[in-house]
């Protein structure tokens, strides 16, 4: 759907429609926040923020209401329940007084920040006492914030992973944002998961084949290029030579791609004779003639992950040698090198990396690629996140709320307008209900208290 088509007033579901209704008399203000709560035994103990500008910017900046959005809703809207509930009137007060601009304020933490599960990530409330009903109308859109943070957290354990093993085996990081490829633009459900996905994997790493995601971080995050990729092969582009002629389809690669490393699956037919007979016997020549920036780097495509790439590793030992790096760890030829994109997860990754170390290869040797894992694995309870109301204003006067489940504490909501600090002791919290009057009372007479002795101090200089 292009941009100047989408109906933000359709953009929710059905039953926050007759939510306007349903507030208590002479409601002024509803205050609610984001976050992914903090669940005991959780996998993932922080988060990354990330996605929402994109959603800003697409879909709440601007001009969002129009008459003929206001008709085409209210049509909809009749259809739908089969009984008038539309708030017509409410939504053109919107168009009249603010031109069809949304009245409200959204405060988050940077995009990209790391922050502790359990902590508030972004406020919204409603800026104008007619229309706090707001807040809440655009929680269905805010809350699919879950995907982008979900992917930018998960694809930072990765990098956390990888980070670890390239570190010991090698004794740096060089290379680390080349690690992990993002391979999962055909998996997910739609170009926009592609986008927000790939956008997502972006922050941690540079190295994609979703381009989607690197549109989106070119149109809604300024960044010319956020990610790269190498010419490599598929399936398809092998077997068209034929089982017979695999050494022709091998050598094509290297022909037309003479410089800068090319990616060329190997397992159409039996991984360990094409690395032993044709890339270490017929083609070796070939291979070695290339450079550490024009490597040559093979694809096993099936079989268990592990014990595939050992066994690749092993034979390419054989045909090709290897040396030690600075910290004792077996390194291939620069020109050589393996990406593994079949079997990817968090589990496997590190289980790989551990058997390969155990088997004294470095993690220099290898590159990975990770689809459905990355991008398609994961709901909004991975992080549990949620969208909540903790304050409201009746008759001018402001009040605490929040949810407590008797049979699940973990539900359990936050109170009061809220306020993200680094405490102390250098702890990222989120202080909730009065306790911000109370700190925003503190932190004002701390600073009459600075401003009193720096004045006392130069008097006591001028004399």
């Amino acid at each position: 759907m292009a941009a100047q088509d989408f109906n933000f007033l359709l953009a929710t579901d059905s039953y926050k429609i007759t939510h306007y209704k349903q507030y208590p008399p002479n409601i002024s203000k509803v205050y609610s926040y984001f976050e992914c709560r903090h669940k005991k035994g959780g996998q993932y103990n922080e988060v990354v923020f990330f996605g929402l500008q994109y959603l800003l910017k697409k879909y709440l900046a601007g001009r969002v209401v129009t008459e003929e959005k206001i008709q085409e809703a209210k049509v909809f809207y009749q259809m739908h329940f089969k009984q008038s509930v539309f708030d017509e009137e409410g939504w053109r007060k919107v168009l009249e007084k603010y031109d069809g601009r949304l009245p409200i304020r959204i405060k988050a933490v940077p995009e990209g920040k790391i922050i502790p599960r359990g902590n508030v990530l972004f406020t919204v409330e409603n800026t104008d006492p007619d229309f706090f009903w707001l807040t809440n109308y655009i929680e269905t859109m805010l809350l699919q914030m879950w995907y982008p943070i979900t992917v930018a957290t998960i694809s930072r354990e990765f990098k956390k992973i990888l980070a670890k093993h390239l570190k010991a085996t090698s004794g740096s990081l060089e290379g680390l944002d080349l690690k992990l490829h993002d391979f999962g633009y055909r998996g997910v459900s739609s170009q926009e998961s592609a986008a927000l996905g790939g956008a997502a994997h972006l922050v941690n790493f540079c190295s994609t084949d979703t381009v989607a995601g690197l549109l989106m971080a070119q149109r809604y995050y300024a960044c010319p290029m956020a990610g790269f990729s190498i010419p490599a092969a598929e399936h398809s582009t092998i077997i068209s030579w034929g089982k017979s002629r695999e050494k022709d389809a091998f050598e094509c690669l290297l022909d037309q791609f003479p410089s800068g490393p090319v990616a060329v699956v190997s397992d159409s037919y039996d991984i360990f004779k094409a690395c032993k007979h044709i890339w270490g016997d017929k083609l070796k020549e070939r291979v070695m003639e290339r450079s550490e920036d024009s490597a040559l780097i093979i694809r096993p495509d099936s079989g268990d992950p592990a014990e595939t790439l050992i066994e690749v590793i092993k034979i390419l030992e054989e045909c090709f040698g290897c040396s030690q790096n600075s910290v004792g760890y077996k390194v291939l030829p620069s020109y050589l090198r393996i990406i593994q994109g079949d079997g990817i997860d968090l589990n496997s990754i590190n289980e790989i990396l551990e058997k390969l170390s155990d088997e004294g290869w470095s993690a220099e040797n290898v590159f990975f690629g990770c689809g459905s894992a990355l991008l398609q694995k994961i709901n909004r309870d991975t992080l549990n996140c949620a969208f909540k109301c903790s304050y409201v204003e009746t008759n001018g006067k402001g009040m605490d709320v929040y949810k407590q489940p008797v049979t699940d504490p973990s539900k359990g909501s936050k109170r009061g307008r809220l306020c993200l600090r680094r405490n102390s002791d250098g702890f990222i919290e989120t202080v909730e209900r009065g306790a911000v009057v109370l700190l925003r009372a503190l932190n004002r007479f701390r600073e009459r208290k600075r401003i009193y002795r720096k004045q006392t101090k130069f008097r006591q200089e001028q004399n």
